[in-house]
């Protein structure tokens, strides 16, 4: 008898426990509806995390539909302000591959230039100034290649005009990276080396500002490998260029901008 009582309490806690198990996921049976508003309620709470938990579980149940649609921007938002920028990139592509016809994918396109835009930028970075042109220039290329995709692809994008100002950042940024190989270079000696990177700079990123600096390294290194004819006329086009004020400024860094969820409010998601 006593055994019998055992095995019926152990079935009792067993069954217990399934039941609390379901009890515990407060989200089950609720509708796409309930869902979404319940991830954009999060959302605007900055409780990116639990938003991104919600977005998952309504794209699971509800793959298809306006809700599913809408969140998977909004899980790429998330990712982004929660500091997971593959996973962020990973949803704009995702919303691309499954609505490139949508007309806000261009946003999508953004997303992945802000994205990629800020990814190098590492917590000291937000408080102390640092010269961008000398990190890994990675993730500029990848942000220069996903906002030339958006203006390629939707140039009258609300989003374009932000997207050109930041390419033309990034582009003296990638020309001032070159500039900096190159006097690696001529610091161990490989003036050759060093040569041809400036000529590179020359000719690929005109009409920036590192033009300036790779003529003068262009110049040290013809003088270091003894051609002294290629160097004085290197040096007469300099001299050339900045009587005649042809060199630019520096490219002033874009403002920040203020990436934003809520970009399908007619469609009056938050009411239904």
């Amino acid at each position: 008898m006593r055994l019998v009582l055992v095995v019926l309490l152990l079935a009792a806690t067993v069954s217990g426990c399934g039941i609390i198990g379901k009890e515990f996921d407060q989200t089950e049976g609720w509708s796409a509806a309930e869902l979404y508003n319940k991830a954009a309620g999060e959302m605007d709470s900055a409780n990116w995390k639990r938003a991104i938990e919600l977005y998952r579980k309504l794209e699971t149940r509800y793959p298809f539909g306006r809700y599913a649609m809408q969140g998977q921007l909004d899980i790429a938002y998330a990712y982004y302000r929660a500091e997971e920028p593959e996973q962020a990139i990973a949803a704009a592509d995702r919303f691309i591959k499954l609505y490139p016809q949508n007309p806000y994918v261009d946003y999508a396109y953004y997303m992945k230039g802000i994205v990629n835009y800020n990814r190098s930028v590492g917590f000291i970075d937000r408080f102390v100034p640092t010269d961008q042109s000398q990190r890994d220039p990675g993730s500029a290329l990848d942000a220069f290649e996903d906002f030339g995709e958006l203006v390629r692809r939707f140039p009258e994008s609300k989003y374009a005009a932000d997207a050109r100002q930041r390419m033309l950042y990034l582009r003296s940024n990638l020309a001032k990276n070159e500039v900096h190989v190159a006097r690696y270079y001529m610091k161990r000696g490989a003036y050759l080396a060093a040569a041809n990177r400036a000529q590179y700079v020359i000719e690929r990123f005109q009409r920036t500002s590192a033009v300036e600096e790779a003529m003068e390294v262009l110049i040290e290194a013809y003088e270091r490998l003894g051609k002294e004819q290629l160097a004085a006329d290197a040096r007469r086009v300099l001299d050339l260029n900045r009587r005649e004020g042809r060199f630019i400024d520096d490219t002033p860094p874009p403002e920040e901008i203020s990436l934003g969820r809520k970009i399908w409010d007619y469609l009056g998601f938050d009411r239904n």
